[in-house]
């Protein structure tokens, strides 16, 4: 039986589920797409699983899926209007190689690409932002131990400030303590 509830197979959306029906049109989740409208009388598609009963109900899974498809699509365009740009190499550094030479010369030497290590250090930053935000947060450290924290994190920033000189913008580059 086809109606309200009823998984089904369309040949171009995948699978789906009936979750509404207004006028000559079913309302129908489909995993992949969100929803669709199909006209009642469209028949290329199969039933995977007819609906149930006189007055069926879709089935709570089918709800949650969607619910949870929405949100996931209306959150990453929230974070698409919120995210900070990218954070620039200087354009001096690209394709370039940073050299580590050991002092014994009979000991190979490596070479990184200072994009990848651009990347790392990049990451650490933000790393330490997650773990300022965490501290700031947390409701059982007291002030006292948050004020701690946060120096630690202060002058960790200020030893980073030799990487500075491979941001293209200042103001995405680190700063210690401020004197």
């Amino acid at each position: 039986m086809i109606g309200i509830g009823a998984k089904i197979e369309h040949p171009s959306f995948g699978e789906g589920v009936i979750f509404g029906k207004e006028g000559d049109f079913y309302r129908v989740y489909f995993k992949d797409l969100g929803e669709k409208e199909l006209g009642i009388d469209y028949d290329g598609y199969n039933i995977i699983e007819p609906s149930k009963g006189e007055s069926p109900q879709p089935d709570v899974t089918d709800i949650i899926e969607a619910i949870n498809h929405v949100f996931d699509e209306k959150l990453s365009a929230l974070t698409s209007y919120i995210e900070p740009a990218p954070i620039q190499i200087g354009e001096k550094w690209m394709g370039g190689v940073m050299t580590l030479s050991p002092e014994d010369s009979e000991l190979q030497s490596k070479e990184i690409p200072i994009e990848t290590f651009f990347h790392k250090i990049v990451m650490v930053r933000d790393r330490l932002r997650v773990l300022e935000q965490q501290i700031n947060s947390d409701e059982k450290l007291n002030d006292a131990d948050k004020v701690k924290l946060q120096q630690y994190i202060t002058r960790i920033y200020g030893s980073l400030t030799t990487f500075n000189v491979l941001f293209k913008y200042k103001e995405d580059s680190f700063s210690g303590e401020k004197k």
